[in-house]
């Protein structure tokens, strides 16, 4: 047996090594036609014979596995040593990454209403009709549903038009005071320059005890957020009509582009229109059981904003994922 131990240790491969696995321990092997000579052994004999057989087949199979664990050993060293990659050979130069524009506009947002103590709340992509309508005074019946043309599943089941419901499921879970920020994806169903099916916004509420907050309060955290966004700019109130809201304003600011001088932008009016505001209408403070209360709630569009900020001609380019623009936001 000793030159098959000298076999073992001499050879230099993992398929060498196998082939002498199958000489040895195949049904055919070396080890096999040994135990076969048991017949011709003397019965007094075959003990010490069988014993002595099985601590060469013992012996043999460490030896065996112990170099088939270096041979691999080797065998993945030699890999990797011919795949390794010279890193010296390219450039030190790499590229720098960088928030998307879009939540690099939603983070500043979120970090100015942070910083004025309203809490962050986030809640379901898909919604039932409730949440998302009848509890923010938009009966089935009501035209404004129209301009939010959604996705619908079954079961009245639907992808939200707007981070509304949270405000609506935070006021059914929690008493008043309330300060509250929504930011998050929503869905409608608008595919143009200043529209896609997906899109980002951010929706804020306070509410506190009735008579606590008035449309002062609200104008004034306004103007002082759109000036954080965008520095020295006018702002202007327009009244408008919201089902959730009343009184309700849709909000301007002086055309960041020509500086309120008027251009094809702000359609030579010089103004902007950025979000809309109000003071929270009690069918809606009716529809999550609140009394005695008041408030107001405001909503912008992320996109929008990015796009005013940097500057971007076409809303739908901020999701083609072109390389070319996003590098210009490292």
């Amino acid at each position: 047996m000793k030159e098959w131990y000298d076999k073992i240790n001499e050879t230099d491969s993992v398929d060498a090594l196998e082939e002498i696995r199958i000489a040895l321990f195949g049904k055919k092997g070396v080890l096999a036609a040994q135990f076969a000579k048991m017949k011709d052994v003397p019965n007094e004999q075959k003990g010490a014979f069988a014993k002595e057989l099985n601590a060469h087949k013992q012996n043999l199979m460490n030896e065996f596995s112990a170099k088939k664990i270096v041979l691999q050993t080797q065998a993945l060293q030699e890999a990797m040593k011919a795949e390794a990659i010279d890193v010296s050979m390219f450039s030190t130069k790499s590229a720098v990454g960088a928030l998307h524009p879009v939540m690099e506009t939603m983070d500043r947002i979120v970090e100015y209403f942070s910083s004025m103590n309203f809490s962050v709340k986030t809640g379901n992509i898909v919604e039932d009709d409730f949440h998302n309508f009848e509890a923010l005074n938009l009966p089935k019946y009501h035209p404004a549903r129209d301009m939010q043309d959604t996705f619908y599943f079954k079961d009245e089941m639907l992808l939200r038009t707007h981070t509304s419901p949270v405000q609506i499921r935070t006021m059914l879970e929690n008493k008043p005071p309330i300060r509250m920020i929504a930011p998050g994806a929503v869905f409608r169903r608008d595919y143009d320059l200043t529209h896609t099916p997906m899109f980002h916004q951010v929706e804020g509420l306070l509410v506190d005890k009735e008579g606590a907050v008035s449309f002062a309060n609200l104008k004034f955290i306004l103007e002082d957020f759109l000036k954080y966004m965008f520095g020295d700019v006018d702002v202007r109130f327009r009244p408008s009509f919201f089902p959730f809201t009343e009184p309700s304003a849709e909000v301007d600011i002086s055309c960041v582009f020509c500086k309120g001088e008027g251009c094809r932008v702000c359609s030579h009016t010089g103004w902007l229109e950025v979000l809309g505001c109000g003071i929270v209408d009690s069918n809606v403070f009716e529809a999550v059981e609140y009394k005695d209360v008041s408030g107001y709630a405001f909503g912008l569009g992320v996109e929008r904003f990015a796009m005013l900020i940097h500057q971007i001609g076409d809303l739908r380019s901020l999701f083609e994922g072109d390389i070319k623009l996003l590098e210009q936001f490292q």
